[in-house]
């Protein structure tokens, strides 16, 4: 879409000015063709500057959502991008788009979520232009016994990306809970999907839900007391387009990185796990059982001193924790 083209290049100037003439040539396009899609950014609510023998320049964007807003050339995370007005969950999106040729490192961004999705069938609360609300289809070149720590991986790439943007460094709760003051933040749901025949990985889509802007109102009386956006505890928000930068950047990093640099992201995430050292409640399909959160295993399981004797390592997949003090 040309309109998302000349977005991406008056971004990449980062306000320096760019002449009409070489927008046209960069893009295959008229003169008049270009002139026709900076009048449309504009009545978008961009404020784009223009002078003679100098070309046009971005000074200001709304908080909208876009590819031209989102692209960054050599990135491989969001190299294709899909930005949707509503959605049942950018993660159902994907997967439904995964049943053709979906490329490695498609990206799908919503304004609003119907059906958000977390961890064990919860619901999680997606309201329109409130939060950034993004999924992203990886094929990553691992086996399936290293898949499950990209999902820790992620939550460490959205504490970079929070710390970059309002330097400012969540924690994470065991397994991938983005927490500030005490509260959630984000939420990470992995899902994968393998060959019926071979058991061989077809893709990983991993989804995030950020909480930006939302209010106690948004959240309800229900999660209200459990969940944070960085407006409630910063005062203000980044726009959506800048977290999802941000948060692509993050993912990019980690892509390139999976499964080789296990240590350096491993040791990234205990140091901000704020599960271990603290008592929690084990909730098993069967069951519950307290203990302490002792430390992070090479795989990102969970090892636990039990109240009643004994210690055991938990995966992600076999429970949910609960901190009791408090929600971590």
């Amino acid at each position: 879409m040309l309109r998302d083209d000349v977005l991406a290049l008056l971004r990449q100037q980062e306000g320096r000015p760019l002449s009409g003439e070489a927008v046209s040539q960069a893009l295959g396009v008229s003169r008049a063709a270009v002139w026709k899609a900076m009048e449309r950014l504009r009545q978008e609510g961009y404020l784009i500057s223009s002078a003679p023998r100098k070309g046009y320049w971005l000074e200001r964007s709304p908080d909208r959502l876009s590819a031209g807003e989102l692209a960054r050339p050599g990135r491989r995370v969001g190299r294709e991008l899909v930005c949707l007005e509503t959605v049942d969950s950018t993660n159902n999106d994907l997967k439904r788009r995964a049943v053709g040729e979906a490329p490695d490192g498609l990206v799908v961004v919503a304004e609003e979520q119907t059906g958000g999705r977390g961890r064990r069938g919860r619901s999680f609360a997606s309201p329109a232009g409130k939060g950034l609300y993004l999924s992203a289809l990886l094929r990553p070149s691992c086996t399936l016994e290293q898949l499950p720590a990209l999902t820790a991986w992620s939550a460490v790439a959205v504490c970079d990306a929070v710390e970059a943007l309002c330097g400012v460094r969540p924690g994470i709760k065991w397994p991938n809970d983005v927490i500030l003051e005490g509260r959630k933040l984000c939420g990470i749901l992995t899902e994968l999907e393998l060959e019926a025949e071979s058991g061989a990985l077809r893709y990983v889509v991993v989804g995030i839900g950020l909480n930006l802007s939302q209010t106690e109102a948004d959240f309800g009386p229900e999660l209200a007391p459990t969940a944070i956006s960085l407006a409630q505890a910063l005062g203000a928000a980044p726009r959506r387009a800048e977290a999802a930068r941000a948060l692509l950047d993050g993912l990019d990093r980690l892509y390139a990185d999976f499964p080789r640099e296990q240590a350096g992201w491993l040791a990234r995430y205990r140091a901000g796990c704020l599960t271990v050292g603290r008592p929690i409640r084990v909730l098993f399909a069967g069951g519950e059982r307290e203990g302490t959160a002792l430390g992070v295993e090479e795989d990102f399981s969970l090892r636990v001193a039990w109240k009643d004797g004994g210690e055991e390592v938990l995966s992600s997949g076999e429970v949910s924790v609960r901190g009791l003090l408090g929600y971590v």
